[in-house]
């Protein structure tokens, strides 16, 4: 089953942020069981508050990423870019629909 990860932060860094991740995507580029898609919302009422969406192949892929020393490194580094603690909420995908 699908696994996805939601992640709610606040930050006025966003930029410096985005170049981490981007940094980080060029070192995971190719490593089997990492994330399949992510999508990063921007909370138009709190003009510092972002939700990251990140799905994985299944709830063990992610917990093996999570606790890669890698992803550890860009968590604490993303986190000491935010104004507030990062928050989880792990989810099984039940069902996704392309609506056209």
């Amino acid at each position: 089953m699908k696994f996805v990860q939601i992640i709610d932060f606040e930050t006025e860094r966003i930029d410096e942020m985005r170049q981490l991740v981007e940094e980080a995507d060029q070192r995971f580029a190719g490593r089997s069981g990492g994330a399949t898609h992510r999508m990063v919302l921007h909370d138009r009422g709190n003009p510092n508050r972002y939700l990251v969406v990140i799905e994985f192949p299944s709830y063990e892929d992610a917990m093996r990423n999570s606790q890669d020393p890698e992803t550890s490194k860009m968590a604490e580094q993303i986190a000491a870019l935010c104004t507030r603690p990062p928050s989880f909420t792990d989810c099984d995908l039940q069902e996704m629909t392309e609506m056209k």
